[in-house]
């Protein structure tokens, strides 16, 4: 039986490096060079889930497909690697504890008195080789490698269990089955313009004396490492050069797997781990060709972003990504304007003339409006605002889980004339309850009590916008995230006067997909198509927004994706853009850009 092989990947000096988008390409480049890789995401904060923490304290919520509630980094892995993981591949503190803490509860330590070292780092190390045995591509097998991301910076004291376990686990797993990555930083001071390593030389001495020593430097940077930059951080930090990488900065994320390929990361994880005879050189022409494309495109749509935490763009990190996959796909330059929701209201007129007016201004300038997920009252009734300008003027929309019930309750209020239509969630006496409270929801427990995971929608019209977009499918699965849902005893009323429920679930009571038919883009869904947006395939709503946003969704709807691409052919038509194909990026894309475009670019166009 073949041996797992491990990537580390550890962060120094200050948070906000990237580890994730590192750890993420760094699978990518392993994956293009032929291995199996799957995830492993440690969090050192003791709970037991993101479920109940704020986006201010911790950015979005990722939502995996077995219902599990896990840091956005597990976002950037399915993204960039296409996979499917499981709540178990992210770790945290509470996971941890909970679990040595039942086998304590049962007897199993046979009395001993359980401690940190040997019990819970015991747990982590047993926790990490079973999940990095379980397949997330689809295949059957375990995978070839496991790229292990340690959250926080080192030094942190909660991280100080996990630090240990490591160190453990790098022994038991034995020398050429274990890799080290650390990222760390290399600040340039403006007053002498000097790359200055001493932050990275304390970063690696900390971790040393940890017990960890890492295998490989790559280092945060406004620019490229000088050749003598290399030269003292290996003689201090007792890493060769060769095995050191600037992770300089790029215009977009695309960029990082090129980086790392471009210098030859993938060869010194390889001399780590002993793997150079079973593997080939990476391409990553699909990568390669994105890149360039998004860096070309330069004719702007404008999608407003109606939300509570509008500024931490974290929150809505993943939503972000599926807008960008579709307006590649479209050929367009992605322009996000954040709108508070809360400056749209009356108050705020009155409080603050001129947030109100700002806020406004960008609604109203927007190619399409989009209304995301959310709890609270607070800017409810100016998300209600955005979906009724959106509705009146005719503007395209999407509003996802709290988005779509701010649309019913809209439509209620101001199409049945029912004034005081709301969510019980805003308003538990409301005389008119457009969205409800579901019948297997907790009030007392927060977390894992929601309705979470895939679940099944099934298209209830044949001739709708939502069921072309995804294919003319029979049913879709998608992710939730929600605890209120619309009311089922509303529904006929709301159909009689306009409004479509295109798509519900198995039992035809629970509400997925509003539409209006005589709209030329308003649709609601209670899941979260983000989630399953890649680079490549964009969630097929978003990509309607955005091509309806841009004038192209009758050929989306006509066509799907393929001929979409080939609508786009002119988005690159320009000398500068054939120029930078013809020097190295023209590769044969098989999802991006269309057979017309390639050979555009390769000067056989006709």
């Amino acid at each position: 039986m073949k041996k797992m092989k491990y990537v580390l990947v550890t962060g120094g000096v200050v948070s906000g490096l990237g580890k994730g988008v590192t750890a993420s390409s760094i699978g990518l480049l392993l994956k293009e060079c032929g291995l199996r890789v799957t995830s492993i995401k440690i969090d050192p904060y003791l709970n037991k889930d993101a479920g109940t923490m704020s986006p201010f304290e911790h950015g979005e919520v990722f939502v995996l497909d077995d219902g599990g509630e896990v840091d956005l980094d597990l976002g950037n892995y399915e993204r960039f690697l296409d996979v499917q993981l499981t709540s178990d591949n992210n770790i945290t503190t509470g996971k941890i504890y909970q679990f040595v803490l039942d086998k304590e509860r049962k007897g199993d330590y046979l009395g001993k008195t359980v401690q940190v070292v040997p019990h819970i780092t015991d747990a982590i190390q047993e926790w990490i080789e079973r999940v990095a045995m379980i397949p997330v591509d689809g295949k059957e097998g375990p995978a070839d490698v496991c790229v292990i991301e340690l959250g926080g910076t080192i030094g942190d004291i909660e991280s100080m269990p996990f630090i240990e376990a490591l160190g453990q686990f790098s022994c038991r797993v034995g020398v050429g089955n274990f890799c080290l990555i650390h990222v760390s930083l290399v600040p340039v001071l403006n007053v002498v313009g000097e790359q200055k390593t001493k932050p990275t030389q304390h970063s690696v001495r900390g971790l040393r004396g940890l017990g960890l020593t890492p295998n490989i430097l790559a280092c945060r940077s406004t620019m490229a490492l000088d050749d003598n930059v290399k030269e003292k951080l290996s003689q201090f930090c007792h890493v060769s050069a060769e095995h050191i990488i600037t992770l300089y900065d790029v215009p977009n994320i695309w960029h990082i797997p090129l980086l790392l390929r471009d210098q030859k990361a993938h060869e010194a994880i390889f001399k780590v781990l002993n793997l150079p005879s079973i593997t080939e050189e990476p391409s990553l022409m699909e990568w390669t060709t994105r890149a360039a494309i998004c860096d070309k495109l330069h004719e702007p749509v404008r999608i407003a972003i109606v939300g509570k935490y509008t500024g931490l763009s974290d929150t809505y990190l993943s939503i972000l990504k599926a807008l960008l996959h579709a307006s590649v796909a479209c050929g367009k330059k992605l322009i996000v304007d954040w709108v508070p929701a809360s400056d749209l209201e009356d108050m705020t007129e009155i409080e603050n003339l001129d947030a109100y007016k700002a806020a406004w201004k960008l609604l109203k300038s927007a190619d399409g409006v989009l209304v995301p997920g959310g709890f609270g009252d607070r800017g409810v009734q100016g998300k209600i605002l955005a979906a009724k300008h959106a509705r009146e003027n005719r503007i395209p929309f999407l509003g996802i889980c709290l988005g779509m019930q701010v649309a019913v309750i809209e439509f209620a209020r101001s199409v049945l004339g029912l004034k005081d239509a709301n969510s019980t969630e805003f308003d538990p006496s409301t005389r008119n309850p457009c969205v409800i409270f579901m019948p297997e929801g907790s009030k007392t427990h927060k977390g894992g009590t929601m309705r979470l995971g895939s679940r099944r929608t099934y298209f209830q019209v044949s001739d709708c916008k939502s069921v072309k977009l995804y294919g003319n499918r029979r049913f879709i699965d998608e992710r939730h995230r929600h605890r209120y849902e619309v009311n089922p005893d509303m529904v006929a009323r709301l159909e009689n006067a306009g409004l479509s429920f295109t798509g519900k679930d198995q039992t035809g009571q629970r509400m997925e997909i509003i539409e209006l038919p005589d709209h030329p883009y308003y649709i609601g869904v209670q899941f979260h198509p983000e989630f399953k947006s890649r680079p490549g395939k964009p969630s097929a709503l978003f990509l309607g927004l955005i091509g309806a946003a841009c004038g192209q969704l009758n050929a989306v709807l006509q066509s799907g994706l393929e001929s979409q691409e080939k609508v786009n052919c002119e988005t690159v038509n320009c000398p500068s853009n054939k120029k930078a194909y013809q020097n190295g990026y023209a590769t044969k894309p098989t999802n991006i850009i269309t057979d017309a475009v390639y050979s555009y670019c390769n000067g056989v166009h006709s």
